[in-house]
């Protein structure tokens, strides 16, 4: 009988020998989607847990809630390419793990977090272990070809839109039990998702490719430079990466405030537009992005995709009415192929030992750009509200910005990314 001969486990989590690539990537993908829901699941109670521990009305909620997310991202800014550099020297296993664990710690500490103080110590914790989407993508890129690579982000964005649908929904649920029962689910998944990679995942960076730990590169400015000096191509790609996470973390926080007062939608509205829209990111992500990256070839897909998304942030804009709003929506999902193509052909224009590195060296810059985007946008708005109050179209004065920002990007990487497909030459150093 010849299942007898197949082992159980086709690789022992703690070899260096590289992991069944379909096993390994499925693991990846429910590590992201767990994660996102756990993030995800205490979104719909902490305005009212910040509330019920002295957080003052709405106005020292928001200003609180807003502290929260810029105190996760400078976390995330100074930890990223620390856990990424770590990654490229011990191997990605230890640092998702350590990531997951983090995770379940933190939330453990929300739910049982007696004072304001406390929860602001948690988002802490949180910000500095979430990491295990730098070590992912350089995990995919570890047992990935290179053509095939683009096809394995789209998952793990597929993975992250699924987990960002189900959790929120999963959070409002469990919230009717108990208001801190959602930061007990999140602790019970990240923890249940470390446990489970603790006895099967097996490590995919190979002793042969890992790199040593240099201190000038664990803060998020000497790692860049660090790699911009050995591929000055990368500059340009960085600055695409800043864009992005400027345009796209700028509106996402929009769609809410922005549609219920132009179109006067209710949670109900504004929850079936989220969720349409991830669950079209998801399907995207996961099926369209491989076959269409080997017909179209990478560089093509991403400027496709790029074209795409600015097409969506002008219709938004112009949007005087609610169903002309959803017309963007196939635009800005369909431009999701933009995301996971582009990852990949930066992830081949370096080496095996520093995909950790530059992981975490753009998420950095992403993180960066999340610091600024929100308040930006949304003043924006503000600004646009009181000028503007018959409901013009100067309302859409953020989406406008948008767009351009979104245009200066894609020729940004349109240049940047001229001679791809080319043989590339050595890096300099």
């Amino acid at each position: 009988m010849s299942f007898l001969k197949t082992p159980f486990r086709t690789t022992d989590p703690r070899s260096d020998v590289p992991p069944r690539r379909s096993a390994a990537a499925a693991f990846i993908y429910i590590t992201i989607l767990l994660d996102m829901m756990a993030m995800g699941v205490t979104l719909p109670v902490l305005p009212r847990l910040i509330q019920s521990l002295g957080g003052g009305g709405a106005e020292g909620v928001a200003r609180t809630f807003g502290l929260f997310a810029t105190v996760f991202a400078v976390m995330q800014f100074l930890a990223q390419p620390v856990q990424g550099a770590l990654s490229d020297r011990f191997g990605r296993r230890p640092v998702i793990l350590a990531s997951n664990f983090g995770l379940g710690v933190d939330y453990l500490v929300m739910a049982l977090a007696p004072t304001i103080p406390w929860l602001f110590l948690g988002r802490m914790i949180s910000g500095a272990a979430a990491g295990s989407f730098t070590a992912a993508s350089a995990y995919m890129a570890d047992i990935s070809e290179a053509e095939d690579r683009a096809g394995g982000f789209g998952k793990i964005f597929g993975a992250a839109s699924l987990g960002i649908i189900l959790g929120p929904a999963l959070g409002g649920l469990v919230a009717s039990v108990d208001m801190r029962a959602p930061f007990w689910v999140a602790a019970i998944l990240s923890l249940a998702n470390a446990l489970y990679g603790l006895f099967v995942l097996p490590e995919s960076l190979k002793p042969a490719n890992r790199a040593p730990v240099v201190l000038s590169q664990l803060n998020p400015v000497g790692g860049l430079i660090y790699l911009i000096r050995r591929y000055p191509v990368l500059l340009g790609m960085v600055t695409v990466v800043f864009l992005y996470g400027l345009t796209w973390q700028g509106v996402n926080p929009l769609f809410t405030i922005y549609s219920t007062y132009r179109y006067g939608w209710k949670p109900a509205n504004i929850g079936v537009f989220l969720a349409t829209l991830g669950a079209l990111n998801f399907a995207v992500s996961t099926w369209a992005i491989q076959p269409i990256s080997r017909r179209l070839g990478e560089r093509t897909t991403t400027l496709v995709g790029m074209t795409l998304q600015s097409i969506s942030l002008i219709l938004f804009g112009l949007a005087g009415q609610s169903w002309l709003f959803w017309t963007a929506l196939p635009f800005l999902c369909l431009g999701s192929i933009s995301g996971p193509t582009w990852q990949a052909i930066v992830s081949n224009m370096v080496g095996p030992d520093e995909q950790g590195r530059l992981a975490g060296a753009f998420g950095g810059m992403f993180s960066i750009a999340g610091m600024a985007a929100p308040i930006t946008f949304t003043s924006l708005f503000a600004l646009a509200v009181g000028r503007h109050s018959d409901k013009g179209m100067w309302l859409g004065a953020p989406f406008f910005v948008a767009t351009a920002l979104s245009v200066v990007a894609l020729g940004i990487a349109a240049w940047a990314t001229r001679n791809e497909g080319r043989t590339p030459g050595p890096p300099l150093g």
